[in-house]
């Protein structure tokens, strides 16, 4: 799945859902991480963002794994994975310089 020019993705883990499976590190470790405790944990910049339930928590996915973020999250046996697709800066640009060229 493309993501559309406009949208970016973000994502996190509950980690009371967790059941450690390790599955979501299986498809994106780029990712997702699975630490010490065995519980699974997004990563961002190689760095485990470990905030739970804090805006701390949220992760940027890399156009580049898109697709495999939500195979990530469709495989999961907890059902941990969440996703949120909101509007990016570009498009607060692009409206921009469309008002300055009328």
């Amino acid at each position: 799945m493309a993501l559309p020019f406009g949208l970016a993705m973000r994502v996190w883990i509950d980690q009371d859902l967790c059941t450690g499976d390790g599955i979501c590190v299986d498809h994106c470790p780029d990712v997702f991480v699975q630490l010490e405790d065995g519980i699974a944990y997004v990563a961002e910049g190689g760095m485990p963002l470990n905030d739970p339930g804090g805006s701390g928590s949220l992760a940027v996915v890399a156009r580049r794994h898109v697709d495999s973020v939500i195979h990530a999250a469709e495989a999961c046996p907890g059902e941990c994975i969440f996703i949120e697709v909101e509007r990016s800066g570009v498009e607060a640009i692009d409206t921009r310089i469309d008002s300055a060229a009328a």
